[in-house]
């Protein structure tokens, strides 16, 4: 199979997409859009500390790290998905966050399978 992108530029890919969420989330869910229902501090707490977890090895270009973090990607992935649903006049706020969440997965995908193999790691077969 071709690849397409070198292993940095998936990383780059994986960590503007990370960034973009860590900046943008705040921002769209206390300047743009406040809820009436949320405090600010419950907001930052829900939608900021679980992106702040990946960070360090993020950042140090751990494999592992990337591959784990998708899994809290996830959470940014579904609350877009939702708010595109039942939210019309959120929808390019929403948009964005869809956008950003991808970019992240799939680049952090690609970067924690190619870099796992250049490092020579892989996972172990049951015998």
């Amino acid at each position: 199979m071709k690849r397409y992108l070198s292993t940095a530029s998936h990383k780059k890919i994986a960590l503007t997409g990370y960034f973009s969420l860590l900046f943008y989330m705040p921002v769209w869910l206390l300047l743009l859009n406040p809820s009436d229902g949320l405090s600010p501090v419950l907001t930052l707490t829900m939608f900021t500390l679980p992106l702040l977890f990946p960070l360090k090895g993020l950042v140090q270009g751990n494999p592992y790290t990337y591959a784990w973090s998708n899994f809290i990607v996830m959470i940014y992935f579904l609350h877009s998905l939702t708010t595109l649903w039942v939210s019309a006049s959120d929808i390019i706020w929403a948009t964005l966050e869809l956008l950003f969440a991808t970019m992240m997965f799939i680049s952090s995908t690609y970067y924690a399978k190619y870099r796992g193999q250049e490092l020579g790691l892989s996972i172990r077969k049951k015998k």
